[in-house]
């Protein structure tokens, strides 16, 4: 039995061929049309809207002196015979013609790590000397002399060190060069500034770690000048990269401190620096200006920032850095250019809001207790997702992180100035004052106060004849100048505790 059809389940005849009529699809393409057309008009108000807003916010903060054009950033050109970083045995360095590392061939067995100020920890020579001796080469290979017949650990050590005697003596030669420019293309943007930059980063920290080497061993075979002289050319090297806007730049100068406080630290818990020494070395050391140089690395980093958008929204290509240092380019040519624009906005509010108010360079202050309520601000922004935002909020992080090493490093310095005016009163006096007022102005023309509140550094004298000198550090506490060591990886944790300088026991 045939079923009969459900006619009204059945389209109407000729319904499709309605449906595809061209009056249908005519009707269909001009929706499509003006949706298109709809689209392409929120598309242009929104960027008319983004360059708008970004033109009126940079123009209002031009109007109060702030700068947003990298080239106001770059330090001038210097010829090439004017400029330290031109010179032969420096850019021999940074091209790696030349063999430039103190450390021996990697060797569990072998503990030969410098020592630590911030834990009250000499350099062990000796450790280094069994190093040269036995082990004899670099990780590349490059052979270490030795005597036949042991000498003194430091002179072994300088011995094996020996063989960078021309390059050093040649760096100390250019060093006398007035200028020190890197050529940095800044509005190339900031990957092709950083890719320019790391050789000379890397060579500086060469430099650093072998002259600290020899330093240190000069102080201990008896030859103080000598140890100045390394030390300055230490403070030289790394002054370099003073004029640098690019944070990273900055951090490695930071890095590099370390490397420069050491010798005079143990020079004076050793008593091996004389008056005139020390006071050149104040002189050396009260030229660094970590304050100043962290309001230049944030305004430069915005600015390479800022430019570094531009490219992008006229490319319409972002470049991403792998952790393995290789890039990737991400094509956005469909990318709106209020993308970008607001992006800017974001990232220039950023630093006019949260970064640059954390340093104020008049009163020569740091305060943690602002950091964390601008943190707390920031974060709260952050919360608040935005595409207009994003690149600002990838940044921020690492970004406000800096501020505390710019503190530290700034601290370490004074810490050491200090350092070098209580050895003066020492040798003036045969012993330590009382208190930090009695340097002022013979041995010191002003005492640095603690960059953390601006009140004065504490100090007081230890029973066995030495001091104390410390900050209250990154949590405002006065810890009565305990030193926070972290069990793993025993590194001093210098966002607690204090920041001290004081001297082992005898």
């Amino acid at each position: 039995m045939n079923e009969t059809p459900d006619i009204e389940s059945q389209p109407p005849r000729g319904f499709f061929r309605r449906l595809f009529s061209w009056r249908s699809l005519r009707r269909a393409l001009i929706g499509l049309f003006a949706l298109i057309t709809l689209i392409g008009l929120l598309v242009t108000e929104e960027n008319w809207r983004g360059k708008h807003d970004w033109d009126t916010y940079r123009q209002e903060q031009e109007a109060k002196g702030e700068k947003f054009d990298w080239a106001a950033f770059a330090p001038p050109s210097a010829p090439d015979d004017q400029n330290f970083l031109a010179a032969p045995a420096f850019a021999d360095l940074v091209e790696g013609k030349t063999p430039f590392n103190p450390y021996p061939k990697s060797d569990k067995q072998y503990d030969y790590a410098l020592g630590d100020w911030q834990k009250d920890s000499p350099t062990d020579l000796k450790s280094w000397q069994r190093a040269y001796r036995q082990l004899r080469v670099d990780d590349n290979g490059f052979a270490f002399p030795a005597t036949p017949q042991p000498q003194t650990s430091a002179a072994d050590v300088l011995f094996a060190l020996s063989k960078f005697d021309p390059q050093v003596e040649a760096l100390r030669l250019a060093s006398l060069r007035p200028y020190a420019y890197i050529p940095i293309p800044y509005d190339q943007g900031i990957n092709e500034a950083a890719t320019t930059l790391l050789p000379y980063l890397s060579a500086t920290k060469r430099c650093a770690q072998i002259l600290q080497l020899r330093a240190i061993a000069e102080l201990a075979d008896g030859h103080s000048s000598n140890a100045l002289q390394d030390v300055e050319l230490l403070l030289r090297v790394n002054d370099s990269l003073r004029n640098s806007p690019l944070l990273i730049s900055q951090l490695v100068q930071i890095a590099i401190v370390g490397y420069e406080i050491q010798p005079v630290w143990e020079g004076l818990a050793e008593h091996q620096w004389s008056d005139q020494q020390l006071v050149d070395l104040d002189a050396s050391l009260a030229r660094e200006d970590f304050l100043a140089d962290y309001e230049l690395a944030m305004r430069g980093e915005r600015a390479c920032a800022i430019s570094t958008f531009e490219i992008m929204r006229h490319t319409g290509e972002i470049v991403v850095s792998s952790a393995d240092g290789n890039n990737t380019t991400v094509k956005m040519t469909w990318m709106p250019n209020a993308f970008f624009y607001q992006n800017e906005l974001a990232f220039a509010r950023l630093y006019q809001r949260y970064l640059l108010p954390l340093v104020n360079t008049n009163s020569r202050t740091i305060s943690p207790e602002t950091w964390r309520k601008i943190d707390a601000q920031a974060q709260a922004e952050r919360n608040y997702l935005s595409p207009y935002s994003t690149m600002a909020r990838m940044t921020a992080p690492a970004l406000d992180a800096a501020v505390k090493r710019f503190a530290f490093a700034q601290s370490s310095m004074d810490l050491a100035r200090v350092g070098c005016a209580l050895e003066r009163y020492r040798l003036a006096h045969g012993q330590y004052p009382v208190s930090l007022a009695a340097l002022e102005p013979q041995f010191i023309a002003q005492v640095p106060h603690d960059i953390i509140n601006g009140q004065p550094l504490h100090y007081r004298l230890k029973p066995e004849g030495l001091f104390i000198l410390y900050s209250v550090g990154w949590n405002e506490t006065d810890d009565g100048g305990v030193v926070v060591i972290d069990k793993k990886p025993g590194r001093v944790n210098w966002q607690q505790g204090d920041w001290v300088w004081q001297y082992p026991e005898k």
